[in-house]
């Protein structure tokens, strides 16, 4: 289950730096049709009301296609080999998911036409209650469906890694060899899928209200929800379930809902994206869903995080500043420009449980300051780029300046509270460390791949090598061979051990590199 949880986790952050991208594209879109920014003096510029709406097209028809991403994604992080084919599976069975379900519902007259407003408020109901009864439906590549978002995507991956994990080397008798192995697994897929497809067709909408329960219990708790989600995101950090939590919270109803011109739109950052496209965003629909995005997450991430690397930097032993300087500069500017931050809450993780929690709570502390105080930036970066783009740059309607304001008080608290906690404790942060501990780093790039293997078992511990936005994602045969003082040589900021097989190992920015170099010395030694 663990082994299970880490990998769905990973997968599902495959669409995500697509829509991070597509949103910074509608931030620069929403600025330029800002007034407040550049008055009217814009207004009636031809190219630039074409690349707005170019803009806005492109980002809507790539949110349009979110369910469909995630389904792909997670066919492909929980396929164990021949990926693309998994990929593959997994559109047909999407497609074919959607069109079943739309058999079932047309056999009790259920469709387009008779779920709509109208014919809904001609039936007797009133505008709210045919409004919700609307919105349980959907049409998807043209395909009217249950309103299943994200959920339908992931449903399917899911469905098509176990078919394909369970039958792509499946071998037929010679006279059916044709279909075996790889070309079973779309036939099995076209067998399977209405099973699934009919199973969900009764379950989601208890599904359904479940979710939404959630969503109405964070809705209640108002302000002091966006604490838990902030303190229980920065916590589930070190078991990447994390990532599960983010994904819930931007695109499906847990994240709340609303009616954006005249269309139902669920997540946090599915509302705050379909806002940036309209010329007159509504502000308060917008602050309730920028409650749970990046303006919780710049006081730590652009301020209090490097503040904490200064504080490691300067109570580390005098001999060793000069070793450590460059690394903990390297995560300070990463998190300041990125919000990349696992390079530096490795270094204080697993060694100061007090310092996780101190770190979780202020995480929480900053979600429901800026809440309580309708500060409106959104996105999920979360470092210097949104704060400029999706704060500064669209004005003090965004009241950035008050998060730039809590942010700067977070780095002198993180500062002090480091600082004297790592020497009240002796914490053995990066340059603290005792002399037997003391690493002999890889200088030579060209080693790195075999240092790495080394440090893991040697290449026949290795089973499988992956690796997310910061960390080496491992499965190993016996994750008790690892050598966590060699690995430390190598550049990682700390590892966790999920069980005897599966492993993650933190390099933060270099992970692409490392995990590059180390397929090519596992490749090498064949």
């Amino acid at each position: 289950m663990k082994t299970f949880i880490q990998k769905l986790g990973k997968s599902l952050m495959g669409p995500l730096s697509i829509i991070v991208a597509a949103g910074l594209l509608l931030g620069l879109a929403s600025t330029l049709q800002n007034p407040m920014i550049f008055g009217n003096s814009l207004a009636n510029v031809e190219i630039v009301n074409t690349f707005i709406s170019l803009v806005n097209t492109l980002s809507g028809g790539l949110f349009g296609l979110l369910p469909i991403l995630f389904c792909m994604s997670v066919a492909m992080g929980m396929s164990k080999e021949d990926k693309e084919i998994a990929t593959f599976a997994s559109i047909i069975g999407f497609v074919l998911f959607h069109t079943t379900i739309r058999f079932f519902l047309n056999l009790k007259g259920i469709n387009a036409d008779t779920t709509s407003i109208d014919y809904l408020v001609k039936s007797g109901m009133d505008i709210l209650q045919a409004t919700q009864q609307s919105a349980v439906y959907e049409t998807v590549f043209g395909i009217f469906t249950y309103r299943m978002g994200i959920f339908g995507g992931i449903i399917v991956g899911l469905w098509s890694a176990m078919i394909h994990n369970k039958f792509h080397e499946t071998q037929l008798p010679t006279a059916f060899s044709f279909f075996s192995g790889k070309r079973f697994v779309p036939i099995m897929m076209v067998v399977t899928i209405p099973l699934l497809a009919g199973g969900m067709y009764f379950v989601w909408p208890l599904f359904n209200m479940l979710i939404e329960a959630f969503g109405n219990l964070l809705a209640v708790a108002g302000a002091f929800g966006t604490f838990i989600y902030g303190f229980l995101e920065r916590l589930l950090i070190p078991t990447g379930l994390h990532h599960i939590l983010n994904q819930l919270i931007r695109f499906t109803p847990i994240g709340g809902s609303a009616m954006i011109d005249g269309e139902q739109v669920s997540g946090a950052l599915n509302i705050f994206n379909q806002l940036l496209m309209s010329s007159n965003p509504d502000m308060d629909v917008m602050r309730q869903a920028t409650r749970f995005l990046t303006q919780g997450t710049h006081p730590f991430m652009v301020f209090g995080l490097p503040a904490a690397c200064f504080a490691m930097y300067q109570t580390a032993l005098p001999k060793n500043k000069q070793k450590v300087k460059g690394m903990l500069l390297a995560a300070g500017l990463t998190s300041f420009f990125t919000g990349i931050t696992e390079p530096i809450e490795f270094a204080f993780f697993f060694i100061s449980p007090l310092l996780w929690l101190f770190h979780a709570f202020m995480a929480g502390l900053s979600f429901l300051l800026n809440t309580l105080l309708g500060v409106c930036i959104g996105n999920a970066g979360g470092g210097l780029v949104d704060l400029m783009l999706f704060g500064v740059l669209r004005g003090p309607e965004t009241k950035w300046i008050i998060n730039v304001v809590i942010g700067i008080a977070y780095a002198v608290i993180y500062y002090l509270v480091f600082k004297w906690a790592i020497v009240k404790f002796n914490i053995k942060t990066p340059g603290r460390e005792d002399e037997e501990d003391e690493i002999n780093m890889v200088d030579e790039i060209t080693e790195l791949g075999s240092a790495i293997m080394a440090a893991l078992g040697g290449k026949e511990n290795i089973v499988e090598i992956d690796n997310c936005i910061s960390r080496l994602r491992l499965i190993l045969k016996d994750t008790s061979k690892v050598d966590e003082a060699a690995l430390k040589g190598t550049g990682s900021l700390g590892l966790i051990k999920i069980n005897e097989e599966n492993i993650q190992v933190v390099y933060g920015a270099k992970v692409e590199k490392a995990a590059a170099e180390l397929k090519r010395a596992v490749k090498a030694n064949v």
